[in-house]
């Protein structure tokens, strides 16, 4: 198998921008003003899901890289407790350390250094590999929801 290739696919999966639109673009493309209001007949706001989106990365990335990391307990420390940021800031600095983190997230499938098949010494079982095709997927659920939820609630303003 050529790692070069996988690691350039596990890139793309994270970044997003081939079958679907840029998991930035996509984040960002959501004013601020629309970030605590819920479509009618739709669960979460955009803030909820993005603060979801940005806890779990978090929690999937340190337990990848720190052995002393704790997972919070699931679901209620994997959701925020408002359905919107306290000020248009929140949103976002929200946004800015979700896309960090997926830096990072990217720097793990980047680094040749990284034994993508090596199993995470305190997991159980879990791989480099598994935990970044995990970011992806879960992001690119969420990311979906995300955009439904904009085109909702711009279509009705």
């Amino acid at each position: 198998m050529n790692e070069d290739v996988l690691r350039r696919q596990l890139a793309a999966q994270l970044d997003g921008g081939q079958a679907y639109t840029s998991i930035e673009e996509a984040i960002r493309a959501v004013p601020a003003e629309l970030a605590g209001r819920k479509p009618e007949g739709v669960s979460h706001t955009p803030w909820e899901i993005l603060e979801h989106m940005r806890i779990a990365q978090w929690d999937i990335l340190r337990f990848t890289i720190d052995p002393e990391h704790v997972t919070p307990p699931w679901p209620d420390e994997h959701w925020p407790k408002a359905d919107a940021p306290s000020e248009a800031a929140a949103w976002y600095e929200s946004i800015e350390t979700f896309l960090r983190e997926l830096r990072e997230v990217r720097g793990l499938a980047d680094d040749p250094k990284t034994d993508l098949f090596a199993r995470i010494p305190h997991g159980t079982g879990q791989t480099i590999l598994r935990e970044i095709l995990l970011v992806a997927d879960h992001n690119a659920y969420h990311l979906g929801q995300l955009m439904l939820i904009r085109r909702a609630l711009q279509s009705t303003t």
